[in-house]
């Protein structure tokens, strides 16, 4: 009888373990070594001031001042010791863990915001301020990826998440303007929302054509239907037909006096609560219902779902419709809450962001939520920063959302799978 000896441990995985990547690595040691430079030894020499509350708040908390030399020579530190340390998990075969990027993050993001503000001609800023505009410019987002959360946790690819945001705006100025009433609008966007849906699922579902290639085109065609109508339509008649009334703001007592959070969180428009709740139904939809089981099913594995007695179609198909609605929704945003007037391509490729945030967030709401923070901050950076009159320049602050997203999407918080059966059509027999 013989006996199988085991290997001797050499402290390394065996090499189906052994697979490790250097990228996430490469780009913190590039980030760490741009940060030394420009937060160490080109740092400002002023203080920095951070304005927490309003001058009329209930609530007074003091500002925050921060020596610029101080703080980039901190962060310097600590950008290159992540950096190395990533650098050394990776050479162990050893995962990097998400606490470091979160550190890196916090601390790049900080010293970022000290460089570029303690070299305006100002330097301070209501930070209440950046923090509640960055919400509010993350809404769409919100939406849009959520939107993709229930289309491709059910194994659909949602490329049309711009075409639903730009036909929800359009579709919500056009109806509050005849109908004088906001709340008509924001109605008719998640209808409108719903007809893109019908057509991607009616493609893709039912004719089993490409789910990307439908995406596009729907993106394409809303693009040009709403910018037709738009040129001949509504700007001949801009006061039937595009000027609908805002939603109204909802404060609530008492939570709205919370310092910093409360004014942001709970003084919100009709659509603000609308994300609160959306987020948190779909959540435990997905898992913690019967339906999430059954979404997830056949988004993981059609074919066990479809032997348990589950229609797998259908359920794609209704879920398609949903991601329709809460996607419309999003597109009111625009035209209901940003502006009070419909504008051409005014949605300008925040699907595709959101699309991102969807990637970033995991096929998770929460996640999706939080990513979508993080690129509406981006967003909301750009503006600030350019009414500072910052030394950086204005082709890059407006390029800074989009730098996010493909930092997001290249994978450098870890490698994300989507469901298994995502833009695989489900033929039964």
């Amino acid at each position: 009888m013989s006996t199988a000896t085991a290997p001797a441990s050499t402290g390394r995985p065996a090499a189906s373990e052994a697979i490790r990547s250097w990228k996430t690595p490469i780009i913190l040691g590039v980030l760490a070594i741009l940060g030394f430079i420009l937060f160490g030894l080109e740092a400002p020499s002023s203080d920095v001031t951070f304005r927490l509350t309003e001058d009329n708040a209930a609530i007074q908390l003091p500002n925050i001042v921060v020596s610029a030399p101080v703080l980039g020579w901190i962060a310097s530190v600590v950008l290159l010791a992540s950096a190395a340390y990533a650098a050394v998990l990776v050479s162990r075969y050893q995962r990097i863990p998400v606490w470091l990027i979160a550190v890196f993050a916090v601390f790049f993001i900080a010293a970022f915001l000290t460089w570029s503000i303690g070299s305006a001609r100002s330097p301070s800023v209501a930070l209440y301020g950046l923090l509640a505009g960055s919400f509010t410019l993350a809404f769409p987002l919100i939406f849009g990826s959520l939107s993709g959360v229930l289309c491709e946790r059910s194994g659909v690819v949602n490329i049309a998440i711009e075409g639903q945001l730009l036909f929800g705006a359009f579709a919500a100025a056009v109806a509050g303007s005849l109908s004088g009433n906001a709340f008509v609008g924001l109605f008719a966007a998640a209808v409108a929302g719903v007809l893109v849906s019908l057509v991607l699922a009616v493609f893709s579902i039912k004719y089993i054509v490409n789910q990307v290639i439908v995406g596009v085109v729907l993106n394409v065609l809303v693009s040009g239907l709403t910018g037709f109508l738009f040129s001949t339509v509504l700007a001949t008649d801009a006061d039937k037909w595009n000027s609908p009334p805002r939603l109204p703001s909802i404060r609530i007592p008492l939570l709205a006096d919370i310092p910093i959070i409360g004014p942001i969180l709970f003084n919100q428009s009709v659509i603000g609560y609308l994300m609160y709740i959306a987020v948190a139904a779909i959540y435990f939809g997905l898992f913690h219902t019967k339906w999430g089981l059954r979404t997830r099913a056949v988004g993981e594995h059609p074919k066990a779902a479809d032997t348990l007695g589950v229609n797998v179609n259908r359920t794609r198909f209704m879920n398609v419709l949903l991601a329709g609605a809460v996607a419309g929704v999003g597109g009111a945003f625009f035209t209901l809450v940003a502006v009070s007037s419909f504008n051409r391509d005014m949605t300008s490729g925040q699907g595709y962001i959101a699309l991102a945030a969807l990637i970033l967030g995991r096929w998770n709401p929460i996640g999706a939520l939080f990513a979508a923070l993080l690129f509406g901050f981006a967003s909301n950076l750009q503006s600030v920063l350019s009414l500072l009159g910052t030394p950086v320049p204005n082709q890059f602050l407006a390029m800074l959302p989009y730098v996010v997203t493909i930092f997001a999407v290249a994978g450098v918080v870890g490698k994300s799978r989507g469901p298994a059966a995502g833009g695989i059509p489900y033929i039964k027999g």
